[in-house]
């Protein structure tokens, strides 16, 4: 009986082993389709970071010079691990590393430089894999849908990658193609995530994530169906028709599923590209003025907002047919739909910020969830410290004193910042998001926080809060009145400007005077 079981256990394993070498060898097998893979990384990696920090920071002083210089050591080793962790598990993991290296000034430098990365190291798959995903989707094969379709995507990220095809009538499309194994681990992965921050908040209880699982949670499962992001597309095309600048690809419906999504192909270069934009004679100014405006009317007037504006999603080119610069935005996957009551209270915060009207900016702050910790609030929206917020954030540009200050003080308030993540609106989330890249894009483009993108910000607040009284007002007169009220606003807000252009002309005056008088020869 004993030689039976023993021939039998070996027979077995000789039959998984042959087995597992078989699909090994055809590529069937992928260790990370293994939910107890990816558990036991997630879980021992958690245990790593969180071990790393009760033990390394214990013996020293806190707040000392010694502990600052550990601790940005200790900052950078987890986030290093926590990288390769999104690397290796991919999918929903790289998209909430992706979502955390966004938030430059919320976070520790030391996490969001490394995780800036996870938009460049995004997996691929494989073309079997992208034909499998048509095929289930469109129920034909490639060569039957398109007389030419480039096997090597044009670009990859966590959720999908993109090919350039041609359709048989010669029309040139973009397919996006979702990864087939997203979709089945997406829920297990976001319940884990879930799992390991409660089990981390027991550890340090100041720190209060639960906000990523919950955004993640609520975000996920709309990235994932193509066919909502093809109807933002085409709102967000119809609700800004009036900006000549903006190009949004048209979708192709009938070609398009919860997977795969044909739209028109448009080429162009990054908006952070300085070098494609010179060569191109694109002015960065120009193209920084037309995002302000674009953001501001999302924001503030239409309360739908593109919440993805990285480098990869939004392109600058010169229109073929006028040689008018446009802006192409791509990837309608993740929107914020605003309420009136969260908008119109943004609205008043911005006017007060703008204006420096500290006692409104206290007053709207806490109406958003900030409670105490408004004036941290202000200098997280702003990415102003608060002496500048306090001075008026139009009056200065940031210098680097300014911002390194800025972003160290994201790792000196980490707890504070994160309980204020865990209790402002969650619509105020993506907003953080968006508003930290649209800040990094002014940076590439050196053109950040100027007066007059401020101004721009102020036109479209003036703006809202009128359309919004004028809804609600019941009588004409009243309207009438608010409409006289708002074209003063406009007006005050344009004689700044004017002011503002005047004086820069005059100092420009000044300064080619001193240069022709210091030196008169070459004037």
């Amino acid at each position: 009986m004993a030689r039976r079981a023993l021939k039998l256990a070996s027979w077995t394993g000789v039959a998984l082993a042959a087995s597992g070498f078989y699909l090994y060898s055809n590529k069937y097998l992928d260790p990370n389709d293994f939910g107890a893979v990816r558990v036991g990384r997630a879980v021992a990696t958690t245990a790593v970071i969180s071990y790393d920090y009760l033990t390394s920071l214990r013996s020293v002083p806190y707040g000392s010079e010694e502990y600052l210089q550990l601790r940005s050591k200790v900052h950078l080793r987890s986030a290093r691990r926590l990288c390769e962790l999104c690397c290796a598990n991919r999918g929903t993991f790289i998209k909430v590393g992706q979502h955390l290296g966004a938030l430059d000034y919320l976070l520790p430098e030391e996490y969001t430089s490394t995780l800036k990365v996870l938009h460049s190291q995004a997996p691929q798959s494989s073309i079997q894999e992208v034909r499998q995903v048509i095929r289930e989707d469109l129920g034909k094969e490639i060569h039957d849908l398109f007389v030419s379709f480039d096997d090597t995507p044009l670009g990859a990220a966590s959720l999908a990658q993109v090919h350039k095809a041609v359709l048989h009538d010669g029309r040139t499309v973009a397919v996006k193609v979702q990864h087939p194994k997203v979709q089945a681990q997406s829920s297990k992965d976001i319940l884990l995530m879930e799992v390991l921050v409660l089990a981390v908040k027991q550890l340090f209880p100041e720190f209060e994530f639960m906000w990523l699982v919950d955004e993640a949670k609520k975000n996920l499962p709309l990235e994932l169906d193509f066919l909502n992001e093809g109807r933002n597309s085409e709102k967000v095309a119809q609700m800004l028709k009036h900006f000549d600048f903006l190009k949004v690809p048209r979708i192709y419906w009938d070609l398009s599923t919860k997977r795969v999504l044909l739209m028109e192909f448009v080429d162009g270069g990054q908006v952070n590209d300085r070098d494609y934009m010179e060569k191109n004679k694109i002015d960065v100014n120009e193209i920084s003025r037309h995002l302000g405006k674009m953001y501001s009317e999302m924001i503030f007037v239409n309360g739908f907002v593109h919440c993805d504006p990285h480098p990869g999603n939004v392109l600058v080119r010169k229109c073929p047919g006028t040689g008018k610069v446009e802006i192409v935005l791509l990837d309608h996957g993740l929107y914020q739909v605003l309420t009136d009551e969260f908008r119109l209270d943004y609205c008043h915060l911005w006017q007060s910020l703008i204006w420096t009207d500290m006692k409104r900016v206290k007053k709207y702050s806490q109406r958003l969830g900030a409670g105490d910790l408004y004036p941290l609030f202000a200098c997280m929206l702003t990415a102003r410290s608060w002496d500048s917020v306090n001075r008026g954030i139009g009056q200065a540009p940031v210098t680097a004193t300014e911002d390194a200050e800025i972003r160290n003080n994201a790792a000196n308030y980490l707890p504070e910042i994160s309980q204020l993540l865990n209790h402002v609106p969650r619509q105020m989330l993506l907003i953080f998001k968006t508003n930290d890249l649209l800040r990094g894009i002014e940076a590439a483009l050196g053109t950040r926080a100027s007066a007059s993108s401020f101004l721009n910000m102020s036109r479209c607040c003036v703006r809202a809060l009128a359309m919004h009284k004028k809804k609600n007002a019941s009588s004409l007169f009243r309207r009438t009145q608010i409409s006289f009220r708002e074209a003063f606003n406009l007006w005050q807000i344009n004689l700044h400007e004017l002011i503002l252009r005047v004086k820069g002309l005059r100092l420009a005056s000044w300064v080619l005077a001193l240069l022709c008088w210091l030196l008169p020869t070459p004037c």
